[in-house]
């Protein structure tokens, strides 16, 4: 986990800014816009990409706005440079999800990620521009998906961790039919300025209990435990050291108009007086390669390196987090060389301790 690796395992693709929601909770700066990417920035990532998905799997992750308000025509012809081997998934809130984007989603093999935050209670923060709630639409959009026998997952967004609520969500969905689970505690980033702090206690007691309900029927792949039992074993195999990479993922992301921003596709579209616009170049002008060749030499990269090696020295969980995200660390620090935030803690350290109590509470009595 020193610098950065020349090549990623996945690329972020923005088809579009404009998102049909307004969620109280969304990062998104240009989401009321309709930014739509050009076709010839597809054509100058997959120049890259192609090589690369040829050599090992490799994945473009489609992510807006809300990606599907590209529409069906102008998406296809951003899929179209990109060869076989490739990967497409796409992050959507499924309320455009229909009959034709199912056979899209088909004949393309795009892989479906919904985000939904449980039953429609769970889910007042997910509005249209209106204000009215987008519950109904999403569950048409997952039907939909279900009516055709296409596999999915999903992602929630969990912004008050409390007693009961993790069990509530995995019964929910295991009856949604999805086969992965991302669970992500609300973060303060981007747009969103709520407060994401809370009691430890709860959010650890939220993550014990996600585990029991898992273990009890573990049908559903769900992120946050495995990646957390995949650690626990490698300390247990004194292997650790192999769990995270050698170096750093750059996770390029690649705006509407052709901009990169590495390790954090939250930054993307933001500018700052100091830092600029966090971009380390465009994929118009210079290849992809080349500016991930060059990205560890963008200054606020430099600076969330030394950060990396701050969270290495001082964090008992480094083995387990890798040094945080970056756009964490800007938007709760306002800097990149700060250490622990209420990013780490609410998804790293209390994820972790919730695993660890749940284990503490279940483990065999010695005879």
């Amino acid at each position: 986990m020193r610098g950065l690796a020349a090549v990623p395992s996945y690329v972020v693709m923005q088809p579009t800014t404009l998102c049909n929601l307004d969620c109280a909770y969304c990062y998104l700066p240009f989401r009321a816009a309709d930014r739509r990417m050009p076709v010839s920035v597809a054509e100058a990532v997959a120049t890259a990409v192609n090589p690369w998905a040829a050599a090992g799997r490799f994945s473009v992750v489609w992510h807006g706005g809300e990606p599907l308000a590209a529409g069906r025509e102008h998406f296809a012809d951003l899929i179209a440079p990109f060869g076989p081997e490739v990967e497409h998934h796409v992050q959507t809130n499924a309320t455009l999800i229909d009959d034709d984007w199912c056979d899209f989603f088909a004949r393309h093999e795009v892989r479906v990620s919904v985000s939904v935050d449980g039953p429609r209670e769970r889910n007042g923060d997910r509005v249209n521009r209106g204000g009215q709630p987008a519950y109904d639409r999403i569950l048409r959009g997952v039907a939909a998906l279900r009516r055709h026998g296409l596999p999915f997952s999903a992602l929630a967004v969990v912004s008050r961790p409390e007693a009961g609520l993790a069990a509530e969500l995995y019964d929910y969905f295991l009856g949604l039919g999805c086969d992965v689970l991302g669970i992500n505690i609300e973060e303060t980033e981007g747009v969103n300025t709520r407060d994401n702090r809370h009691e430890a206690a709860a959010v650890t007691t939220f993550w014990a209990e996600l585990v029991a309900a898992w273990r009890r029927e573990p049908r559903i792949h769900l992120r946050e435990i495995e990646w957390s039992l995949r650690y626990a074993a490698a300390v247990l195999d004194n292997s650790a050291d192999s769990v995270l990479p050698r170096r750093l993922d750059p996770i390029p992301t690649i705006g509407h108009d052709g901009s990169v921003t590495v390790l954090s596709p939250e930054l993307a579209g933001f500018t700052d007086p100091h830092y600029g616009d966090f971009s380390s170049g465009n994929v118009l002008t210079t290849p992809l390669a080349e500016i991930l060749a060059g990205a560890a030499e963008t200054p606020w990269v430099g600076e969330f390196l030394t950060g990396v090696e701050a969270c290495r020295a001082s964090c008992p969980y480094f083995g387990f987090c890798g040094g945080g995200h970056a756009a964490n660390r800007y938007f709760e620090l306002g800097r990149f060389d700060g250490t622990e935030t209420e990013h780490c803690r609410n998804s790293k350290i209390r994820l972790l301790e919730g695993v660890l109590e749940h284990a503490r509470d279940h483990e065999s009595p010695v005879a």
